[in-house]
């Protein structure tokens, strides 16, 4: 209600928000306007996700846009320079009441469809509302650090509010829906599941660049070698990755770590390594680089140490690789690891638990390359790209066709 008052301070909750029409081009043959709004466009998996379904959705049916919340970062608008992407917002301003902002992007706009995502972006389903957009999605995408003894209770309110007014609210796995049930006390079922695909045409096992990439990063031709890749933050704990491979080290000569991505805890990191013999000359940071699919392809095995998980892009990379993957027991790495067939599952912050699995895997070719290729057939068959966009494109047209829109020419659109 204090949300609203602020908005339209003389008009009841229920005039607030009347009953959604089309502000959108709605006449037959118009192509479906997508507004994606998220707080601040970067690079990350949420926002990759984002991107392909803009390079890759048939754009005879979908126009699709970003509104950024707090703005873009150079390095996300150089990602792709035909990304349609409005600002709305001061960037790094600590409070801000964005639905008047979005409101004013949206009449701009006239989505057909606004589709926010994660805390950041949530004031666009009353903006939305408000400007009577006749299709409303909220997806929710992953975890905070703070998020893991659950949700402020000023969160679980607004959430429980917002989702009462969105066409339907999105997580991408079974662990994340059931948790923003509880989290916002919803019904069972309130939230839909939409697993996020990996392109594994580009991640896919090429042995051919395995020994250029460890030539260039100076990794020893016959190292074991394992992999991370991810922003280096408190949450993707990779100091346990650390302390697993100082307790193997004595045993295992030509073990190797290979660390890509970049963060704030970096340089802790940097002074982990520095600070232990068993771990000098045996870990190498690749930085934030756009040649993951090569970086995979030097790597033996790949780890996941999140203390909590959505669905994580770089997992899926590398199960498309060909990759013994070592994930955390959380979120939605069980939806993605079929544990003792594709890799193995582990306790957060439990080190001895993660050396034990990965001695089995360094001292056993043959079992890494059974679970490799696993591995990717589970990448090719259950998380494939072209599975994402098929679903993502089948739920929107079939929400645009409930709220009674006109559909672009049936030519384009698969019934």
């Amino acid at each position: 209600m204090q949300l609203i008052s602020i908005v339209q301070p003389s008009v009841t909750l229920t005039e607030a928000l009347p009953a959604r029409t089309a502000i959108g081009d709605t006449d037959s043959g118009a192509r479906l306007r997508i507004m994606h709004v998220i707080d601040r466009f970067d690079i990350g998996g949420t926002e990759k996700v984002m991107v392909q379904l803009i390079q890759k959705l048939d754009p005879k049916v979908f126009e699709q846009s970003i509104c950024a919340v707090r703005g873009a970062s150079e390095r996300a608008r150089a990602w792709d320079p035909k990304l349609q992407i409005l600002d709305c917002g001061a960037e790094g301003s600590s409070f801000q009441f964005n639905v008047l902002r979005l409101y004013r992007h949206i009449r701009k706009v006239r989505p057909t469809i606004v589709h926010s995502r994660n805390w950041g972006g949530i004031e666009a389903i009353l903006a939305a509302r408000l400007a009577r957009v006749p299709v409303i999605i909220h997806s929710e995408h992953g975890y905070q650090l703070e998020m893991q003894h659950g949700l402020p209770k000023r969160q679980r309110r607004l959430r429980h509010f917002c989702y009462k007014y969105a066409t339907a609210v999105v997580a991408v796995s079974d662990e994340l829906r059931e948790y923003h049930e509880e989290q916002a006390e919803c019904e069972n079922g309130t939230i839909e599941v939409l697993y996020n695909g990996v392109d594994a045409s580009s991640f896919k096992p090429r042995p051919e660049v395995r020994s250029q990439v460890r030539r260039e990063l100076n990794i020893p031709e016959d190292g074991l070698v394992i992999g991370f890749v991810g922003r280096m933050v408190a949450l993707k704990d990779v100091p346990t990755l650390l302390k697993a491979v100082e307790i193997l080290a004595p045993e295992t000569p030509s073990i190797h770590v290979l660390l890509v991505g970049s963060g704030p805890e970096q340089a802790h990191l940097q002074e982990q390594v520095n600070a232990s013999p068993k771990l000098a000359n045996r870990v190498t940071f690749a930085g934030a680089t756009d040649k993951v699919a090569d970086l995979l392809s030097a790597m033996d095995v790949f780890v996941l140490p999140s203390l909590l998980e959505g669905m994580s892009n770089t997992l899926l990379e590398a199960l498309a690789t060909g990759l013994p993957v070592l994930a955390t027991r959380v979120g939605g790495n069980c939806e993605v690891v079929e544990d003792g067939v594709s890799g193995y599952l582990f306790n957060p912050q439990n080190a001895g638990e993660l050396s034990i699995r990965l001695r089995s895997l360094l001292h056993d070719q043959d079992r890494r390359q059974r679970f490799g290729r696993a591995a990717r057939e589970r990448a090719t068959t259950r998380f494939s790209l072209d599975g994402m966009l098929q679903r993502y494109s089948d739920f929107y047209l079939r929400l645009a066709r409930q709220q009674g829109v006109t559909l672009p020419k049936e030519d384009y659109v698969r019934n």
